[in-house]
């Protein structure tokens, strides 16, 4: 495995020209200093509820858990111009992204074209027909994006970004992204007076106007709110937090109903109609008359609704077909078909096990690759090969034989390690980032995203649910 870009150290003795500021600064703090303000930043976070709901972990008394998500005092800073060349391809990608899915549902030239087998749409189970042929105000599916990038090392020193996964459906973070900055601000106000930090705090307000702009046509002052499954949702401080933000209201299925084909709210002055809905309740809890019946987390009769153009669900019915890793290795060949363009950000090279002889490579070089599943999500079902033991790596090949079309593998890409303030002291730790991309009547996105941290050494897992933290990400002003 090729040793790792670091971000902050260009060599043992030089610092990247970008962090010799703050780098002067973290050399001159005493680590009882750093250790109290991280113990304060934990109490502040606490404090608001900022926690994140672990599935399958379970405390002594046998309850499930819910844990803060650690957050780490020392920033990963970015560039202007590695920033601004990252943003053109955000930009890039998720419209060519919202494309594919409109193009699924209408034409399906893609298919034709044989650049997107059919088998791989229409036998995935993120595929929706009842969206065939439904129009969605600006053909965008796809409004809030979460675009998982990581940079890796070449062989010559210098670092190459890929985006690892693209999340469409109901992409989570970007409040972790806007607390986290405002924690940074709190504990160190000098570092912000003396580096010119692009700002973050505007995502609310280009969140509700992407919200606004996608509402149905005849609608002059739309009514928006943000639709959560509950409070024992593992998201749900995020939920809160960004209807809060927005001034809008948020809402459960049980405060929603259709009525004339429309959908309203139940409030104190009597029923409200609702124009856009930001639902962070997946496809199959929306509207028990069309999907599960069983679900209560949705609201009756709301496809009918949807279907007739009278309310916008942000993100879309059906838009997880394009954020499948099933699909993933397709996307630079829609960026070529769509916009007819060379992708500007990489993918990592990818073996569909589905193939007969990228399976074979697969199967004969498990030991150093990482194995997903296609439908897999937060670090679950994969296999990371330089990590697992011998028994792991056999009993994982017994699980890949007899579903082959279930997984992709991926080279280990040895992701760029940031100093990080762990329980020894500064250390480099693997790093990933997630912009958030807005789609609307633009594409627009404020400057950063949410990093993410694998606190273990040597790990390579990133995700909250698998025990990573975050850091503040700065994108240095030009």
């Amino acid at each position: 495995m090729t040793s790792s870009f670091d971000e902050m150290q260009a060599s043992r003795e030089e610092v990247r020209e970008h962090y010799r500021l703050y780098d002067r600064w973290l050399s001159q703090q005493p680590g009882d200093v750093m250790r109290s303000r991280r113990e304060e930043a934990e109490m502040i976070f606490r404090r608001v509820g900022i926690t994140f709901a672990v599935y399958g972990a379970k405390d002594e008394d046998g309850s499930g858990t819910e844990r803060l998500i650690p957050f780490d005092l020392i920033p990963r800073v970015i560039p202007a111009h590695e920033w601004a060349e990252m943003e053109k391809g955000l930009v890039q990608r998720v419209t060519a992204l919202n494309r594919f899915i409109h193009d699924v549902y209408h034409g399906q030239d893609i298919i034709r074209a044989g650049i997107v087998p059919g088998d791989q749409i229409f036998k995935n189970a993120q595929f929706r027909p009842e969206m065939m042929g439904v129009d969605v105000p600006e053909r965008v599916y796809s409004h809030i994006s979460g675009i998982d990038i990581v940079r890796a090392a070449n062989p010559d020193g210098s670092g190459t970004y890929y985006v690892l996964e693209d999340n469409l459906r109901v992409p989570s973070g970007v409040s972790y992204m806007l607390e986290n900055r405002k924690m940074m601000m709190r504990l160190f106000p000098e570092l912000f007076s003396q580096h010119r930090v692009a700002p973050v705090a505007h995502y609310p307000d280009l969140l509700l106007e992407t919200l606004r702009g996608v509402a149905p046509a005849a609608v002059n002052d739309p009514t928006v709110v943000v639709l959560t499954p509950g409070m024992y949702n593992s998201a749900y401080f995020e939920h809160a937090f960004l209807a809060q933000q927005m001034g809008v209201e948020l809402v459960e299925g049980q405060d929603l109903f259709v009525r004339d084909n429309f959908v309203y709210m139940r409030t104190t002055q009597g029923p409200k109609r609702v124009d856009v809905i930001y639902r962070r309740v997946d496809d199959d809890f929306l509207d028990p008359l069309a999907f599960r019946p069983d679900s209560t987390l949705g609201c009756a009769g709301l496809l009918s609704v949807y279907r007739a153009g009278n309310v916008t669900l942000s993100n879309a019915i059906g838009t997880g077909i394009a954020d499948d890793k099933s699909i993933y290795p397709y996307v630079p060949k829609m960026i070529e078909f769509y916009l007819g363009e060379k992708p500007i950000l990489n993918n990592v090279p990818t073996y569909q096990c589905r193939e007969e002889e990228d399976l074979k490579y697969v199967l004969d070089h498990l030991p150093e690759l990482v194995v997903k599943e296609v439908h897999g999500a937060g670090g679950y079902g994969m296999l990371v090969g330089p990590a697992s033991t011998k028994e792991e790596i056999a009993e994982f090949r017994k699980v890949l034989i007899a579903n082959a079309a279930g997984y992709i593998a991926q080279p280990t890409l040895a992701l760029s390690t940031c100093p990080t303030f762990v329980d020894s002291g500064i250390a480099p730790r693997h790093i990933d980032l997630r912009p958030f991309v807005l789609s609307g009547k633009d594409v627009q996105m404020v400057p950063g995203g949410l990093t993410r941290v694998a606190l273990k050494e040597g790990s390579l897992v990133v995700n909250s649910s698998q025990g990573g933290g975050t850091k503040d990400t700065w994108v240095l002003e030009a």
